[in-house]
């Protein structure tokens, strides 16, 4: 089952520090641990203003069975028998791998799917002078969606990075895994009306923070063998965003330890656009402690409050 995230999937490496008995770090950050963070933090940037990323969307649309023609897209759409139907007028151009869809330019009927809960594909669409356009084609609590992706979209080309608290050693601790007797679906709401996301929960994380003991169901991360969690605290609405932050967890190593830094709790694209579908924590996971760590809410967010 995919991650929960819409990261790059890498798995932050071991922090550099040294831990007390209740697993806080000690002492100040060293020139590793600060350099470690800068280089992720670059590199998740860098991810995050792909010209065709979340940032990139221009559009969110929901299929049904009446035909449509959607704002950003060609084509005429709509869903039928658990697929959908594409009908292209004369001229329309949609490549899929690299393949003309409507090969001789006449005209074309295509049908894409059936589509996994949680997955999804990429047409490509030329743009002249502009680029190219990235239709994204998923399906997001039992609906299909279509997002187109431009490199112009204003909300790309006007990205300034996404502010965030100073790396802190106090905020990359250890844990441990605990699993399930069986993975447990969980469901949660999402950051959109009317649709839920259902994951497999195979444990949750238990630590120590701040005098408390804690714990934090864990989902199935995007690399095989990491974990992702999901989560708000009580900086949430305040200095980080309200919805959700989250947070990759390497591999659990022997006896289910686990390292936790905090300091690269990020957002998720529902934090800096009202096109994305993203999960919502579970109710288990509000903690009740301020991680004063990680991303902070983004500019685009504070401009618009």
């Amino acid at each position: 089952m995919s991650t929960p995230t819409d990261t790059d999937g890498r798995s932050p490496a071991a922090p550099a520090h040294r831990t007390s008995p209740d697993g806080r770090a000690v002492g100040g950050p060293d020139r590793e641990f600060l350099a470690a963070w800068a280089d992720w933090h670059a590199a998740h940037e860098r991810h995050r203003a792909d010209p065709h990323g979340f940032l990139a969307v221009t559009h969110l649309h929901w299929l049904d069975s009446s035909p449509a023609r959607l704002d950003g897209a060609p084509g005429t759409w709509s869903v039928e028998d658990d697929a959908v139907r594409l009908v292209l007028r004369a001229g329309e151009r949609v490549l899929r791998d690299g393949q003309e869809l409507n090969a001789d330019g006449t005209g074309a009927t295509v049908f894409l799917g059936p589509i996994p809960e949680r997955e999804g594909l990429s047409l490509r669409v030329e743009d002249a002078g502009a680029g190219h356009t990235v239709i994204e084609l998923a399906k997001r609590g039992g609906r299909y969606v279509v997002r187109p992706r431009h490199p112009l979209n204003p909300l790309l080309t006007g990205y300034r990075g996404t502010p965030a608290y100073a790396p802190n050693p106090e905020y990359a601790i250890s844990g441990i895994f605990v699993p399930f007797a069986e993975p447990r679906p969980t469901t949660v709401g999402a950051a959109v009306e009317g649709i839920q996301h259902v994951y497999e929960a195979p444990g949750e994380i238990r630590f120590r923070l701040r005098g408390q003991d804690l714990s934090l169901t864990a989902f199935n991360g995007h690399t095989p063998g990491t974990l992702s969690v999901l989560f708000t605290d009580a900086t949430s609405g305040k200095s980080t965003y309200a919805a959700n932050r989250s947070l990759t967890v390497p591999a659990p190593g022997a006896g289910g330890a686990v390292s936790l830094d905090f300091n690269r709790a990020v957002n998720l694209p529902c934090a800096y656009t009202d096109l994305a579908t993203c999960p919502l924590p579970p109710a288990e996971n509000r903690l009740p402690v301020a991680i004063e760590a990680g991303e902070q809410i983004p500019y685009e967010r504070q401009d618009a409050s």
